[in-house]
């Protein structure tokens, strides 16, 4: 079993920067890939980043870069950094977990936060 929780969302103007942080703690294992995902308003919802706890890192082509993931496996945490934010970057953002080694973002992660909540303003 995992819990995973996300923190760091919040308001920010267009251009600004917000870093995300997802806390999951339960087995090891059970926690090899870790994902970012959002739910934008009228969108379904996209993997954005994942990475493994051997460093093997995957952003999506629709954030253009602009969203390096990192982890501190020590920690048990996964961060997301959130650059040049666009008002179509607004939306909640969940974390997710999963011992798959195939570290997609297909959504079958058994274990997720409750999310946390962008918005971007223009």
């Amino acid at each position: 079993q995992v819990q995973v929780a996300e923190s760091g969302g919040g308001s920010v103007q267009a251009g600004g920067s917000l870093r995300l942080s997802c806390t999951a703690h339960g087995d090891v294992h059970s926690r090899n890939c870790m994902g970012w995902f959002r739910q934008t308003p009228g969108k379904a919802s996209e993997g954005i980043a994942t990475m493994t706890r051997d460093g093997s890192a995957a952003s999506a082509a629709s954030v253009g870069g602009r969203f390096p993931v990192s982890r501190d496996d020590a920690k048990g945490i996964l961060y997301l950094q959130m650059n040049r934010l666009k008002p179509e970057d607004t939306g909640m953002y969940y974390c997710a977990a999963s011992a798959k080694v195939v570290c997609d973002w297909d959504h079958s992660f058994p274990y997720w936060g409750q999310g946390t909540q962008v918005t971007v303003s223009s």
